[in-house]
């Protein structure tokens, strides 16, 4: 069973004071995926999980954890 995985989304979209809408345009996804991530109820792929990291100039595991305490 996958772990669920905890994300910096929200808070990084905050500091650049995007919508949903406006960071789901840069990425090529619906506002409700943004959503989705930022509230856990979905898990980008690989590909998606890059490009997010990339747009807001981070490593992929400064913006995704996995929700089981450990440290990757």
């Amino acid at each position: 069973m996958a772990l669920p995985v905890k994300n910096s989304l929200r808070v990084l979209r905050a500091e650049r004071e995007w919508s949903q809408a406006t960071l789901a345009e840069q990425l090529q996804v619906s506002r409700q995926t943004v959503n989705a991530i930022e509230t856990g109820k979905y898990d980008p792929g690989l590909p998606l999980a890059f490009r997010i990291a990339g747009l807001f100039e981070r490593r992929i595991e400064d913006v995704f954890n996995p929700d089981d305490g450990k440290k990757l």
